[in-house]
């Protein structure tokens, strides 16, 4: 069984490991992973929840509402089985496929009347605002979500790549159940303020790619992303381009050396590197087809040692 933690104050217990929907938008927009086929996902989200996976994340923007409408697809079937929901908002869309940010009143209640559609559920469990851009506009949006909240159409509702200052400026309007900001090995930037943050004020946190898109994974190497799909996003990210990417194939080769001495994957490794902070509630593993999560769900019940932490340190700082 996997662990589960509760969501900072709220009356949610996620498990350590949550299923990240993002490339189940497939590859017909800006930042998708190439070519998906929806019958894979849903048998993918399927598999979650026999797992023991409680809760998934999605996003209007994955696939410009394909993703939400797959995933909906998928709870259908699943009906008394299905798991927590976890969507967000702002990320929008033009005629042209354009991606624009909006967070006005009206946009927002226009958008989670589309998500309850695709979904095909009466109410959002974990609602959040994808990115706070426009910045200006962030507490009109908050605003709106908290009218949601008390309308009955949310639940729970947090941020995801917000600042402290930011999120300051919305707790007076209402407050925040929970962040979704970026952790892994190498994407540390939590550590120093949101960290410390949202464990003084009892604030969810769920971490978004405590692998790095892949990177961390054990599977890296210059073929394997040469590989990737012409539509996948990834051949933009710098961590898969040199100078980086020889770095990154050197600490796979070191992660892969210890994931074998503890009978493990190297992503079961990354994931219980992000999960050995205890304020952390769950982290959201990416999953494509079926099979995929036998790699990483070890890693929400892992307990890597001090030892096996040090020698994380030193392979980290080798990399640089």
């Amino acid at each position: 069984m996997l662990t589960q933690r509760r969501l900072g104050n709220t009356d949610l217990h996620l498990t350590t490991v949550g299923l990240g929907t993002w490339a189940m938008g497939g590859g017909d927009w800006k930042f998708g992973w190439g070519p998906q086929d929806d019958a894979l996902s849903i048998r993918t989200l399927h598999e979650a929840v026999d797992l023991g996976i409680n809760w998934l994340d999605t996003a209007p923007v994955y696939g410009l509402g394909h993703c939400e409408t797959v995933v909906g697809q998928a709870l259908r079937e699943l009906k008394s089985r299905r798991p927590i929901i976890s969507t967000k908002c702002e990320r929008c869309w033009d005629e042209n496929r354009q991606i624009v940010p909006r967070l006005k009143r009206a946009s927002i209640r226009l958008e989670i009347e589309q998500s309850l559609k695709r979904l095909g559920v009466e109410a959002i469990d974990m609602y959040q605002i994808h990115w706070p851009q426009p910045d200006e506009d962030i507490e009109e949006g908050w605003s709106a979500i908290a009218e949601l909240i008390r309308e009955g159409k949310v639940r729970w509702a947090g941020v995801s790549n917000f600042s402290v200052a930011q999120i300051k400026r919305l707790q007076a309007i209402h407050p925040v159940a929970f962040l979704q900001p970026p952790y892994s090995m190498l994407a540390r930037g939590l550590e120093a303020e949101i960290l410390p943050y949202c464990v003084q004020h009892n604030i969810g946190i769920i971490s978004y790619s405590p692998m790095q898109k892949g990177l961390l994974s054990g599977k890296v190497t210059r073929e394997w992303v040469a590989s990737l799909p012409p539509s996948d996003h990834r051949h933009a990210d710098v961590q898969f381009t040199e100078p980086l990417l020889s770095k990154n194939i050197k600490l796979n080769a070191g992660l892969q050396n210890l994931a074998n001495r503890l009978h493990q994957t190297p992503a079961a490794v990354a994931i219980a590197w992000v999960l050995r902070q205890q304020q952390i509630t769950s982290a959201i593993v990416g999953a494509r087809k079926p099979g995929q999560l036998q790699e990483t769900i070890m890693g929400g019940q892992l307990n890597l040692s001090p030892a096996d932490l040090k020698e994380i340190d030193s392979l980290l700082a080798e990399r640089g």
